[in-house]
C-alpha cells in the first residue's frame, strides 16, 4: 500500500515545481514509510512513498517500461500480477521485477486504457506515455483506494492519494462546496465524486480519467459497475457449496505478499469467515487482532477469543477505555475533511494494534453490502411492503400527516417511536431509504443551516446523490437496489474511506476479500431472497458457513462498532461540546443557526432528545475548520463568503 501524487500541465509543457512535488508526496509519508521516489519531466511530475509488500527488494516507483516512455506511480495490490505477467510475457513483454506494479504499464502498452479490466485487485494510479503524450489515472472497481484530483487556475491537473495531499498547493481554491456540507450532515461524510472543497473531487470507483495537453477538462470514463443480474437457478445446496468455494479462492488469492499477514476478528460473522478460510489456507497459525471496550455494552471482545479458540489462532485482545475520545483532531487530520463515523475511533485503535505484528491485515468489510446484512434492510423492505398495499393517493397524505404531527420520542420503547417509519411509509422507496439512513432528517437540517446558508444550496438537496445513483441501478428489485445504492454511497465514502485513512495512519496494508469484483459480482447474481430472508439478513452466507462456525457466531444480534457517544456528550464531553459548538468556530462560519444549535445542544444534555450522532456530526466538522483549515475563528468568517 502507497500513497501517490501528480501533477499535469494541461496546457503545455511547462517546468513542473519539484520541490511542490516532493511538498505534495510528503505529507503522505505515512502511507509510505518504506521509500519515495520521483519523476520529472516536461510537463509531468508524479511522485511516490512505498509501502514494500511484494518484492520488497524492488519495485520502487515511479516505474517504467523497457524504453522509458511510459511511467507509472501506483497504491494497491494486482493480486493477478502473476499470471498478468505470464501472458503478457507470451505478446514479448520483458519484466524487470517480480512486482505487481510492473503489469501496470505493460498491459497499458498491450491494451491501453482497457487494461484495468484485467486487472483483479485495489488500485489508483496515474500513469504517463510519453510517446502518446497521454495521462491515464484509474480507481479500482469497488473504491477500495482512494485517488483525489483538482485542476488549479494555471491549468495544472494534481492528484493525489490523500486530499491533504492537494492542501499543500497553495494556488488549489479553498473554497467551501455548499452541496458537500449538506451532503455531510445527511449522510455523515462527504459521497463521491464531491469533496468539501469546489476545486477538489474524489474519483469515482470503477472509473477513469485520460487527459492530454490541451484538454480543458479530465475525459472520465466508468469501465465497471455491480451487474446484478440473475444466474439460472439452481438447488440452494449448490449455490452454498460454490459459495465456500469462491469465498476460499478469493481468500487464497489475498493471502499474497512477502511480509507478515495476520486478519481482523472482531467476533461477527465476516470477519470470522475470513479468519476460518486463513487457517484452512495455512500451515502455520493466522494471526488475529480484536478490540475490546471496557463497557460490556459495546463489548463483543468474547467472540473473538471463541473464534480464535477455534482455529488456534495467535490472538491479541486490545481493550479501548470506554473514555477513549482523545481522537478527535487526529482523526480530523487523518480524514481531511469533515467525516462522522464515530467507529473511526475503534477502526483506528485496531489497526494501530495489527501493525505491532503484521504489515498486512485481512478484513471482512463489504460483507453487508453483498449479502444486505444490515438491520436497516429489514426495515426498509417492511416498509416497502406497506407502500405496495396501498396507493400512492392515499399513503402519502395519510403517513405524511403522522409523520408530521406524531412526537419525536427518544426516551420512549422502540415500539412507540413511530415518528420515522411514519415518514417513511410517506415517502417512495429511495425517499424512505435516504431518510432512514440520514443522520439529520430533511426538517432538522433546515433547521439547523442559516438562512442565508440555504439560499446558497439553491434547493440542493443531499437526496439528489441517491437518486442520481438509483436512475442508473442495473436492477429493479427492491432489495438489490438499495445494495446498490449502498455500494455506490456508503460503502466507498464512509466504510473503505474508514479503513484506508486509519489503516495508513499505522503504515498498514488492509485487504477485503468480500471486495474482489470477481465474488461481488457472482453474489449479486444471487436471489435476494437467499440474502435477506424473512427477518435473517446474511441468509445464504451465513447456512454455508454453518459447517465452519457456531450458531451463536452466525445468529447472534449484530452489534457493530459502537461508541457511547450519548453518554460522553452528557459527561466527560459535556464541557467540550458547549464550547466548541456554541463558541465562535462555527458561529463564525455563517453556516448554521446558533439559536437551533444551541436547542439541539441543550435538549441532548438534559436528556430531553438523543442528537448524539448530529453533535459528533457538529464536533468533527469543527474539529475539520480547526485543524485542517487551521482557521483562527476570525479567520474563519471568510468562508461564509466564499460559499456563494
Amino acid at each position: 500500500m502507497c500513497g501517490i501524487v501528480g501533477i499535469f500541465d494541461t496546457s503545455g509543457k511547462r517546468i513542473i515545481d519539484r520541490a511542490l512535488l516532493v511538498r505534495m508526496n510528503e505529507t503522505q509519508h505515512h502511507r509510505g514509510p518504506d521509500a519515495g521516489g520521483y519523476h520529472v519531466e516536461a510537463g509531468i511530475g508524479l511522485g511516490h512513498r512505498r509501502l514494500a509488500i511484494v518484492d520488497p527488494s524492488s519495485g520502487q516507483q515511479p516505474l517504467f517500461n523497457e524504453d522509458g516512455s511510459v511511467v507509472v506511480t501506483f497504491n494497491g495490490m494486482i493480486y493477478n500480477f502473476k499470471e498478468l505477467m505470464t501472458e503478457l510475457t507470451s505478446f514479448g513483454h520483458v519484466f524487470r521485477t517480480r512486482c505487481d506494479t510492473e503489469v501496470i504499464v505493460h498491459a497499458w502498452e498491450q491494451w491501453g486504457a482497457a487494461c484495468v479490466t484485467h486487472f483483479r485487485g485495489m488500485f489508483a494510479f496515474g500513469l504517463w506515455d510519453r510517446n502518446r503524450q497521454t495521462l491515464f489515472v484509474a480507481r479500482d472497481r469497488l473504491g477500495i483506494k482512494p485517488l483525489f484530483y483538482g485542476l488549479l487556475p494555471d491549468g495544472q491537473f494534481v492528484f493525489g492519494s490523500e486530499l491533504k495531499s492537494l492542501l499543500a498547493v497553495s494556488s488549489l481554491p479553498r473554497a467551501i462546496d455548499p452541496c458537500a456540507v449538506e451532503d455531510y450532515f445527511a449522510y455523515g461524510y462527504i459521497p463521491e465524486p464531491r469533496t468539501i472543497f469546489k476545486a477538489v473531487h474524489k474519483l469515482q470507483p470503477g472509473h477513469t480519467i485520460t487527459l492530454s495537453p490541451g484538454d480543458a477538462i479530465p475525459h472520465q470514463r466508468k469501465y465497471w459497475d455491480v451487474p446484478f443480474r440473475l444466474a439460472a437457478p439452481q438447488p440452494q445446496a449448490e449455490m452454498e457449496a460454490e459459495l465456500i468455494e469462491r469465498l476460499r479462492e478469493t481468500v487464497s488469492v489475498h493471502l499474497v505478499t512477502d511480509v507478515a499477514l495476520g486478519g481482523f476478528l472482531s467476533g461477527g460473522v465476516d470477519s470470522s469467515a475470513i479468519v476460518a478460510m486463513m487457517a484452512q489456507l495455512t500451515n502455520t497459525p493466522v494471526t488475529t487482532c480484536s478490540i475490546g471496550f471496557s463497557d460490556l455494552a459495546y463489548d463483543e471482545s468474547h467472540y473473538a477469543a471463541q473464534v480464535a479458540a477455534q482455529f488456534q489462532t495467535q490472538h491479541t485482545t486490545e481493550t479501548v477505555n470506554k473514555d477513549d475520545y482523545g481522537l478527535i483532531d487526529t482523526l480530523a487530520n487523518l480524514y481531511d475533511e469533515p467525516y462522522a463515523d464515530s467507529s473511526a475511533i475503534p477502526t483506528y485503535r485496531v489497526c494501530q494494534l495489527a501493525r505491532q505484528r503484521v504489515k498486512v491485515a485481512l478484513s471482512g468489510d463489504g460483507g453487508d453490502e453483498n449479502f444486505a446484512g444490515y438491520r436497516r434492510y429489514k426495515y426498509a423492505m417492511a416498509e416497502q411492503r406497506v407502500r405496495s398495499l396501498l396507493p400512492t393517493g392515499l399513503r402519502k397524505p395519510v403517513f405524511g400527516f403522522l409523520g408530521k404531527h406524531y412526537p419525536k420520542a427518544d426516551w420512549a420503547p422502540r415500539v412507540l417511536r413511530a415518528k420515522t417509519t411514519f415518514e417513511a411509509l410517506a415517502q417512495d422507496a429511495v425517499e424512505g431509504y435516504f431518510h432512514g439512513v440520514s443522520i439529520l432528517p430533511d426538517q432538522v437540517r433546515k433547521q439547523l443551516f442559516s438562512k442565508p446558508f440555504r439560499q446558497d444550496l439553491q434547493g440542493y438537496q443531499a437526496i439528489e446523490v441517491m437518486r442520481g445513483h438509483a436512475a442508473q441501478a442495473p436492477t429493479e428489485d427492491p432489495l438489490s437496489l438499495l445494495q446498490y445504492l449502498d455500494l455506490k454511497t456508503y460503502l466507498p465514502g464512509d466504510i473503505l474511506t474508514k479503513v484506508d485513512r486509519a489503516s495508513m495512519a499505522h503504515a498498514l496494508e488492509v485487504r477485503v476479500p468480500l471486495l474482489d469484483h470477481t465474488f461481488v459480482e457472482w453474489v449479486s447474481s444471487l436471489p435476494s431472497s437467499l440474502k435477506l430472508n424473512g427477518n435473517e439478513g446474511k441468509y445464504i452466507f451465513k447456512k454455508s458457513l454453518e459447517a465452519t462456525l457456531t450458531d451463536d457466531i452466525l445468529y447472534r444480534k449484530k452489534m457493530g462498532f459502537s461508541i457511547p457517544l450519548a453518554t460522553w456528550f452528557r459527561g466527560p464531553l459535556r464541557e467540550v461540546i458547549s464550547e466548541t459548538l456554541l463558541g465562535p468556530l462555527l458561529a463564525d462560519t455563517g453556516i448554521f443557526d446558533m439559536q437551533f444549535l444551541n436547542k439541539m445542544v441543550e435538549q441532548h444534555l438534559a436528556g430531553r432528545r438523543d442528537y448524539s450522532t448530529p453533535l459528533w456530526a457538529l464536533l468533527m466538522f469543527a474539529s475539520f475548520l480547526r485543524n485542517v483549515l487551521k482557521e483562527s475563528s476570525s479567520d474563519v468568517a471568510i468562508l461564509s463568503s466564499e460559499l456563494a
